[in-house]
């Protein structure tokens, strides 16, 4: 993007890795780069609101809002400063706060909303469990991650019904996913036997690069007229490698009743509402 001339913000949690990255940004692509990053840890609700704040406060125009963050595999369960377990809390709500304080600048830009999923929300329950999002009763590490991925994505489609609904057609939202990217996601949050499995993973053929990880947010934050409905990502290989394209979501990603009750349930344990404007008539 930067290559390109857009303007970039990154909102991230450790200044000083966002720091190291801008520097190698430039040295790659020039001092006259326009990027910036403001901290934002989105495991804190009170974080979230305050680059929100900033974001609003300093950046005119949002052309795409790409929710890439996350983190998984947490081996015990661990609770968000909010109360959310952490994957859910971090993945699901954290950005879904984010989304929803900067929607009306998205809107007026006309821009486009683009959520990183993961294939991961097809390995747990084949919905989301309400009565104990914080997975109290039987913790396991790969289900409340897949709860989280889960969740992100039903939340993309229910977006795209309300705006349909509003009569609005100037946001778009996009539902995608990475595969199997060579990335720090499993070293930074997982477990040790964990970790020891990626990273016998990452040598194999059955892992792409972090820089092919991207190109499925890429696609959806810039091709023009890309089908909504559709789920981006690899399409070699179990969707893990290879070109990048629609492939099919399992139905349960896509159940109406179960959508709306998950957005009217992040509403409420954010106190975050999207602010989803009908088109004026000329």
């Amino acid at each position: 993007l930067l290559s390109k001339g857009a303007k970039v913000v990154m909102l991230n949690r450790n200044p000083q890795k966002a720091e190291d990255t801008i520097k190698t940004l430039k040295e790659d692509l020039g001092n006259d780069i326009d990027v910036s990053n403001i901290q934002m840890d989105l495991a804190e609700q009170a974080s979230v609101k305050r680059a929100a704040e900033e974001v609003l406060n300093t950046v005119p125009r949002i052309d795409a809002l790409i929710c890439n963050a996350a983190i998984a595999q947490v081996p015990t369960q661990k609770l968000t400063v909010d109360g959310f377990e952490s994957q859910m809390g971090t993945n699901h709500f954290g950005n879904f706060t984010l989304q929803a304080l900067l929607y009306p600048r998205i809107e007026e830009s006309k821009g486009r909303i683009v959520v990183v999923g993961s294939m991961g929300y097809n390995l747990g329950i084949k919905t989301i469990q309400f009565d104990d999002l914080n997975r109290d009763k039987n913790y396991n590490p790969n289900g409340i991650y897949s709860q989280s991925k889960l969740a992100q994505i039903m939340c993309v489609y229910e977006l795209q019904d309300q705006l349909k609904a509003a009569g609005q057609s100037d946001v778009k939202a996009y539902a995608c996913h990475p595969g199997a990217s060579s990335t720090s996601l499993i070293k930074t949050s997982g477990g040790l036997m964990t970790r020891f499995v990626w990273q016998l993973m990452k040598i194999s053929p059955l892992v792409q690069s972090a820089e092919k990880g991207a190109y499925p947010q890429l696609m959806c934050a810039t091709e023009p007229d890309l089908d909504q409905t559709a789920f981006y990502g690899p399409t070699g290989r179990s969707n893990w490698t290879g070109p990048v394209g629609a492939h099919t979501l399992e139905p349960h990603a896509k159940d109406k009743e179960v959508a709306k009750k998950l957005w009217e349930v992040s509403e409420t344990k954010t106190g975050v509402k999207f602010n989803i404007q009908q088109p004026v008539s000329a």
